[in-house]
């Protein structure tokens, strides 16, 4: 892991990330600026573009550990930016969007375009947003919206390399992601610290879930220390042998093409007192030859006198095939779809309730679901 610093949208930032890690990765998956779209994922199409030291760059291939001291403003990052004011409502008059996801990082190209090089000629702006490609309104409305805020103006190279001003105060973290809703709006519990679990595994990824369920606390770490009861409410997850702190078991998963089942071992350990429970393991697919290794940690808050918030820290490495799926935000939604498919089928195993149908889904549905929600939500 590399320790990075920068300036995102006028706040400091310190993180550590990956080598590998994209900026478009991290500023969708660690920073939740999902503004910042990925289209093609190899610089072509100009969805990613973000402001990088006051010019314009495909933060899809760029790697985050070179931002180090980089200043970086993203499409959330104009809010109050006067040109980007009249390039959204420029935009909307003449129906410049239509599906609006290369609408950032036209956006983000046209202010860069207008405060840079002033009132040019369209033959000239069209080869400007010609690294900016759009499949719904064939330029003309796009065009049409620049040239209207371009007309009259002088070019003002200053203020197309100005960073934004910053309304924060002191270096932040990027923010935990947010729970899953299972049950009406998730009322965050304090959690106490679990400090041991984040970073466990040399060169891994890491994730916090929280995850609200409608029963006892007590209740809820009963059926959590019984791995028999609640390795059945992962979909997939299976025990084949459990002595003591040894365990012994697989994970199917499927998604898309790729069917692994990993076949690993685990050491397991729980401290009733603090309601508390750590497992390490790793596991291999020999038909795929995917690899995983990983920790993970959960305790167990009251949430009220009839609910409860688990908190679960997860730190993994991924190798072979299925490494590929290993991209911060769409591991983060996946996790976060999963981790409400559990909590559902942990209160009907509480309850003795039979599980909902949706609840059977396998590695691929949760892929699948994943999928039609960011589709559905243009991020």
């Amino acid at each position: 892991m590399t320790q990075v610093s920068m300036t995102v949208n006028g706040g400091a930032v310190v993180a550590d990330v990956e080598p590998r890690t994209l900026l478009a990765d991290f500023l969708r998956g660690e920073m939740q600026l999902t503004g910042t779209h990925l289209g093609c994922e190899q610089g072509v199409c100009g969805a990613c573009t973000v402001v990088l030291d006051g010019r314009i760059q495909r933060s899809c291939i760029t790697f985050a550990a070179d931002c180090d001291g980089a200043d970086v403003t993203t499409i959330e990052g104009f809010d109050d930016d006067p040109t980007m004011q009249e390039l959204r409502e420029a935009f909307s008059e003449h129906h410049a969007l239509q599906c609006g996801f290369c609408t950032p990082g036209m956006l983000t190209t046209a202010r860069d375009i207008v405060l840079r090089l002033g009132d040019i000629d369209e033959r000239a702006l069209r080869e400007e947003l010609s690294g900016n490609l759009c499949r719904c309104t064939g330029y003309v409305g796009i065009v049409a919206a620049v040239k209207k805020v371009a007309a009259g103006k002088k070019p003002d190279v200053a203020a197309a390399a100005a960073p934004v001003i910053s309304r924060l105060d002191g270096p932040r973290s990027p923010p935990a992601p947010s729970s899953p809703q299972t049950n009406g709006p998730v009322t965050r519990t304090p959690v106490p610290a679990m400090a041991a679990s984040v970073g466990e595994s040399a060169g891994g990824t890491s994730i916090e879930e929280r995850v609200r369920v409608a029963a006892p606390a007590e209740k809820v770490w009963s059926l959590l220390s019984d791995l028999q009861r609640v390795v059945p409410c992962v979909p997939g997850a299976e025990i084949t042998s459990l002595d003591g702190e040894d365990l012994v078991g697989k994970v199917r998963i499927a998604l898309g093409p790729i069917k692994v089942t990993f076949n690993g071992q685990a050491k397991v350990g729980m401290d009733t007192s603090k309601r508390e429970g750590w497992l390490t393991g790793r596991g291999r697919d020999a038909g795929q030859g995917s690899s995983a290794e990983g920790s993970a940690r959960w305790t167990v808050v009251a949430d009220g006198a009839s609910a409860s918030v688990i908190a679960v820290v997860l730190t993994w490495k991924l190798s072979g095939p299925l490494a590929q799926f290993n991209r911060a935000g769409l591991v983060h939604d996946v996790v976060r779809r999963l981790a409400a498919t559990f909590a559902e089928n942990l209160e009907a195993a509480i309850t003795g309730a039979a599980p909902p149908r949706r609840k059977a889904l396998g590695g691929l549905g949760l892929i699948w679901s994943v999928i039609k929600a960011r589709l559905f939500s243009g991020s």
